[in-house]
């Protein structure tokens, strides 16, 4: 995480407390020590509980960095298609910090494969992490959002588009990530009389995650990404507004960004100067 400010924010996250899906690693994990600078509670929500051979990361360790930034963690074994463990995490949430004030659902399962390639083993693991659990996630934290002085959703999800293109080349992954977005859509209106915001955010080139380095293509993808911390900042600019501000809006990370005074993009570039790929979905 970048050791300044990189943008005026009248608001910070302190005391605020997160429930963050996925938050183990990655843009989750970004996020979540963002908000531990601002000395914020975080709900460490994700399955790895002991070290992954392949994956960097679990509840323990994020759960001690976000401590050594200064906020306060509480690292939480949940599998989000199941709604008792969602309903036995965000008790434990609510008993240990008082209540939540922002939801992010980060947890995703990806497949870049076509229909006869796509499993429906993997068809129903990527519905049933990217839609279901996000729903079922925003289910049980909205009564203790209600009583939030300023809370938000935020999905992890790309702007809405019926374009062919976006669904030809792996119809189940962006039916499952396009479903996070309809959360986004119906639940801001739903929600707006409580006052609490639901937005989406989605990159506006891939991010150097252990995704990339194990499913797009490498050490090469990885070069032409930039840092999980831009989305981590984009996401702080959004958690700080007055949730009455923004609700239903696609957010693009440098887009946010560039509206809060950001002009250094370079620092975010796992290669400054080198050429970014474009993500999914822009």
């Amino acid at each position: 995480i970048t050791a300044h400010r990189p943008y005026a924010c009248a608001m910070d996250l302190r005391g605020k407390t997160l429930f963050i899906t996925g938050a183990s690693r990655g843009i989750g994990k970004a996020i979540a020590l963002r908000a531990a600078r601002d000395g914020a509670n975080v709900v460490v929500a994700a399955k790895t509980n002991e070290p992954h051979p392949k994956l960097p990361g679990t509840i323990h360790s994020a759960a001690e960095e976000i401590e050594k930034l200064g906020g306060k963690a509480l690292p939480f074994v949940l599998d989000v298609r199941n709604e008792t463990q969602i309903a036995t995490a965000v008790a434990e949430a609510v008993k240990v910090f008082g209540g939540i004030d922002i939801l992010v659902n980060n947890a995703s399962a990806i497949s870049l494969t076509g229909t006869e390639a796509t499993s429906m083993k993997r068809y129903d693991l990527m519905h049933q992490v990217n839609i279901r659990g996000t729903f079922a996630c925003s289910q049980a934290c909205i009564p203790h959002l209600a009583k939030s002085s300023n809370p938000h959703i935020l999905n992890l999800s790309p702007p809405l588009n019926m374009d062919a293109k976006w669904f030809a080349p792996h119809v189940a992954y962006t039916m499952a990530k396009y479903g996070m977005s309809m959360c986004v859509l119906g639940m801001a209106e739903e929600l707006r009389s409580q006052k609490i915001a639901v937005n989406a955010l989605w990159p506006r080139t891939i991010i150097a995650t252990a995704a990339v380095q194990n499913l797009l293509g490498g050490d090469e993808s990885i070069a032409g990404s930039r840092k999980p911390e831009i989305m981590a900042d984009a996401a702080h600019v959004i958690l700080t507004r007055s949730s009455t501000e923004k609700t239903g809006q696609f957010f693009i990370d440098d887009d946010v960004l560039r509206g809060a005074g950001v002009t250094d993009f370079e620092k975010y570039a796992m290669t400054p100067g080198g050429t970014l790929f474009p993500d999914l979905f822009l």
